[in-house]
């Protein structure tokens, strides 16, 4: 099969042929018919994640259709998606306590197992999601890492349904958030860099948006980073009124500069990180996603272009989110 590979850090992607993943017990073979870019893939590309083994085929935000190893609930030629969490091993005290997202021994989609920009990719059964009919292939994509990712970290805030809700950044993962806010008639605030973010932000409906260092003009009850930055962090928290919660929706974040506690954390304000997401979170953003027609803005690239995706997520160039098409 043709598959995109990364050999090493900093370098480009390869274009290769490699064998067809053999099928292993408890697992599908999938053929891959869309891959979300997702910016997590260019911190392992760059090496701002540790590459963990080598080669790897990246790519977390897949569209699949079962091959091999069908099942009564996945059976052959079923649409299924797969995201950053491709396992866990069910038995830590993270597991037993529900918290499957913060598994001591977790498996990562694309990173400690090879991912999907490539023709076929084998995954764990129990971490495949059924997909609404919907969305085709490269709509539904970016909701499987972005969108569930960007769910989570509303929960992770507490937001609750009518509140003043803050985004630091709007990328792939905020544009999809804000539908699911404007669902729960929340007023949304955004800041973000780059003239067309905005002009994005104003079309999705936010009620307010301002630049990278522009500062929303009242106080939030939730916010959400999406920026790899400790310093956007810090701007959230200082537009948060007492109580509130700052989450970093960042599996990478630069050093957090000093700030001053009485002014910004005191009065029982929270800052909380985003880590995975849990099998549940996929599951009940993807029925809301359904419910609202939520239909994501995207570029495709073949995948002999990956390395023009990757591209276009860092110098944030693209219209929309980036998906790989096979």
């Amino acid at each position: 099969m043709r598959a995109a590979v990364l050999r090493s850090a900093s370098q480009p992607l390869s274009m290769e042929e490699v064998a067809i993943p053999i099928l292993a017990e408890g697992h599908l073979l999938l053929r891959v018919l869309a891959c979300g870019v997702c910016r997590t893939d260019l911190h392992i590309a760059e090496g701002d994640l540790c590459l963990l083994h080598r080669p790897l085929i990246l790519g977390h935000q897949i569209v699949g259709k079962v091959v091999d190893g069908a099942t009564p609930n996945r059976p052959n030629d079923m649409r299924v998606g797969v995201s950053w969490i491709g396992g866990a091993d069910g038995t830590c005290p993270f597991c037993l306590r529900g918290e499957e997202n913060l598994c001591d021994n977790p498996v990562f989609t694309g990173y400690t197992i090879n991912g999907g920009y490539a023709e076929y990719v084998l995954v764990r059964s129990d971490f495949t999601y059924p997909l609404p009919n919907a969305l085709d292939d490269t709509h539904v994509a970016p909701l499987l890492c972005a969108g569930i990712i960007g769910f989570r970290s509303l929960r992770v805030a507490g937001t609750q349904p009518g509140e003043r809700v803050g985004l630091f950044g709007f990328g792939s993962s905020a544009s999809l958030a804000i539908n699911v806010l404007r669902h729960w008639n929340c007023e949304v605030y955004v800041s973000t860099r780059g003239e067309a973010h905005r002009q994005q932000a104003t079309a999705a409906g936010a009620h307010w948006v301002g630049t990278e260092n522009g500062k929303p003009p009242v106080q939030l009850d939730r916010a959400i980073t999406f920026a790899p930055s400790g310093a956007v962090v810090v701007s959230a928290l200082s537009s948060l009124r007492k109580g509130g919660v700052v989450a970093i929706n960042a599996i990478h974040l630069d050093q957090m500069p000093a700030f001053d506690y009485d002014k910004l954390l005191w009065g029982e304000r929270q800052i909380r990180s985003v880590a995975n997401m849990t099998r549940q979170d996929a599951t009940d953003f993807l029925k809301v996603a359904a419910e609202i027609g939520l239909k994501p803005q995207i570029q495709t690239f073949p995948l002999e272009k990956a390395n023009d995706a990757l591209i276009a997520v860092k110098d944030e160039t693209a219209n929309g989110s980036c998906v790989i098409v096979p």
